[in-house]
């Protein structure tokens, strides 16, 4: 497969690509600073400063606004950039690492990945948030978020199995950007723009190529779907990242939402909380508070995305009334682990976030150095059932290639039947019987 070309567009309603940085020493490209000044510690240690957990009455009283590590970033590579500028999110989204001059800047990158960006063909653009540069190894290309957003030359290999619209969106898409697969809900994709890019993005088909632009003239036509279509009550509004558009923006779509009798239940689908979370702001907030009940579906990867920032951005949002559930993507090296899972989803629950799914990661193509074995999902969710609360527990679920939809998957807990006892098996391996006549499960269903 030929690698498609970066593209980089100015769309109605987000931040220009083009934008000047407001100072000229915000230009990561004009400064000699080795990367060998910021050292890497441990992650236990790096958050042991900015995780809620090591000290409780910081969260009573008023917690930190900047972790450690990205303090020493900031000194290190951005040194006369303001506090303004940096908490300012028009200003990260400007200012995001692009090229390899300006990554080689901030990383020691190796050799494959210093192959990939060169060779600048792979599906998705590169991009990334200075905030969210700050939480990687700059030494190590085996850190765990280094691998999610810095390409590799393994995107450029195509898998059996493999597709570039896997979930066969493309093909339950009655008009440009809205996807109608479920009877009741519908995926409205407002703009294929983010502020940082997955490598494992499920829409890396479209996301960053400028062909889902956030026109009058195609929301009007997903609009006009909705209104004409009774059985839709619940819209997921994803992209891109739809908080990567204006306040106003993000205001008209939810109001011309709100306006359809039969919508009930609106979504927002987004990583600014983890990649950007200085996009969540008090205007932002009043805004959504505006069209409620207003839910949001975040995307949080790993420990290290739990930071002072992220903590205080769903702070923010939960104290709106807004219910938060983390939609996490299982990835090869990254949280394919038990405790790295266990340690993401805690941390979560005192972030206020709702484990909500675990995603087996999508067959596009390229990504088989991301996917794992079904297996390996299926052994973290038993070490995590019985293991920690049943609210830190998501569910595990593959979503079918071809428009088949999302399946959970569970370990095996039933273990058979015994004339009218059903054999369980609980969290430590023992089994018990339950009394069940007139039931129906069979050894097979298990």
């Amino acid at each position: 497969m030929k690698p498609r070309a970066s593209v980089s567009t100015e769309k109605e309603g987000t931040v220009s690509d083009d934008d000047q940085p407001p100072t000229r020493s915000a230009s990561t490209q004009s400064l000699k600073i080795s990367v060998r000044n910021i050292t890497a510690r441990p992650a236990p240690y790096i958050h042991r400063d900015i995780d809620p957990r090591f000290d409780r009455s910081k969260i009573r009283q008023r917690p930190p606004r900047e972790s450690r590590r990205v303090r020493v970033f900031r000194r290190a590579h951005y040194p006369m950039v303001t506090d303004a500028e940096w908490t300012d999110w028009r200003w990260q989204s400007r200012n995001r690492i692009k090229n390899l001059a300006q990554l080689e800047n901030l990383l020691e990158l190796s050799a494959d990945e210093r192959r990939a960006i060169v060779d600048g063909g792979s599906m998705l653009p590169l991009g990334i948030t200075p905030y969210y540069v700050s939480l990687l190894d700059p030494t190590n290309p085996n850190n765990a978020l280094r691998h999610t957003v810095i390409p590799v030359t393994g995107e450029f290999l195509r898998s059996p199995g493999e597709a570039d619209d896997p979930l066969g969106e493309d093909g339950h898409s009655p008009v440009p950007g809205l996807v109608h697969r479920y009877p009741d809900r519908v995926l409205f994709l407002a703009l294929d723009f983010c502020t940082t890019y997955c490598r494992y993005c499920t829409r890396s088909r479209v996301v960053g190529h400028g062909e889902l632009a956030p026109s009058d003239a195609r929301l009007e036509a997903m609009f006009d779907y909705i209104r004409n279509t009774p059985a839709i009550r619940d819209v997921l509004i994803s992209g891109g990242d739809p908080l990567a558009l204006a306040d106003d923006k993000l205001d008209y779509i939810l109001g011309r939402l709100r306006e359809i009798p039969h919508v009930e239940f609106i979504r927002i689908g987004t990583k600014m909380p983890a990649v950007l979370p200085q996009r969540i702001t008090p205007s932002l907030v009043r805004v959504l508070r505006k069209h409620h009940p207003i839910w949001m579906s975040v995307h949080y990867l790993h420990p290290d995305e739990c930071t002072i920032e992220a903590f205080n951005a769903c702070a923010r949002l939960a104290d709106a009334g807004i219910p938060i559930g983390s939609q996490t993507v299982l990835l090869k090296g990254v949280n394919d682990d038990v405790e790295t899972m266990k340690e993401l989803m805690q941390r979560l629950l005192l972030m206020r976030v709702r484990p909500y799914y675990l995603y087996q990661c999508d067959p596009i193509s390229g990504s088989a150095h991301f996917r794992t074995s079904i297996q390996s999902g299926l052994d973290i969710i038993e070490g995590l059932r019985g293991h920690t609360t049943g609210y830190g527990v998501p569910t595990y679920v593959v979503d079918a290639p071809g428009g088949g939809g999302k399946i959970p998957l569970q370990p095996r807990y039933v273990v058979g039947r015994d004339g009218d006892d059903l054999i369980l098996r609980n969290y430590e391996g023992n089994s018990y019987r339950y009394p069940d006549p007139a039931g129906a499960v069979a050894t097979e269903t298990a």
